[in-house]
């Protein structure tokens, strides 16, 4: 290491090259899943790569390295717990079997409301109208809004909120 650090690029691939081994010895001994080990030992790669300036000489090498490594399997058995816990991998199961969530029947009423709702959107005046299209169908900001109509934003709030109670009545009224 010292000679790497002098700028012996032979000898820095030399001793990458011997890390290997000890890398993953280290990482199986913290309990990485074999098909992990591959990543602590890329991860620790750079992770010396980055930091090799700072080995002190005058102290063990193969302790400075095994610091590294012990951290950085942890970091990887983190890293796979947490991906653990969000994700399921069974494709089987997803092609196998029909959702049992979804629901039919709720889809197809969703769906004949937002057809009430777009024809009911579209008896609004046409300012109230533009007002629910921008901020409430397209979600854009007041001031994008205000931009794109060349309205202000306090007549867009009036429009928006004149559209939004005329279609609350006029919804409630056909349920």
């Amino acid at each position: 290491m010292v000679a790497a650090q002098g700028g012996d690029g032979a000898a820095y691939q030399a001793l990458l090259r011997e890390c290997l081994p000890v890398i993953q010895a280290i990482s199986r001994g913290q309990g990485v899943p074999a098909d992990r080990v591959g990543d602590v030992t890329q991860d620790v790669l750079l992770t010396i790569h980055r930091v090799r300036h700072t080995y002190d000489p005058s102290r063990p090498f193969t302790a400075w390295l095994r610091a590294i490594t012990q951290r950085r399997a942890i970091d990887v058995l983190r890293r796979s717990s947490r991906q653990g816990a969000r994700e399921l991998q069974a494709p089987i199961a997803y092609d196998a079997f029909p959702d049992p969530s979804a629901d039919l029947v709720g889809a197809l009423e969703q769906s004949g409301r937002a057809s009430r709702l777009r024809a009911a959107v579209a008896t609004l005046p046409a300012g109230q109208r533009e007002a629910v299209e921008h901020l409430a169908l397209q979600e854009r900001s007041l001031a994008e809004a205000a931009a794109l109509t060349g309205k202000t934003t306090g007549s867009l709030k009036v429009n928006l909120h004149r559209a939004l109670k005329a279609l609350r009545l006029r919804l409630d009224g056909e349920d």
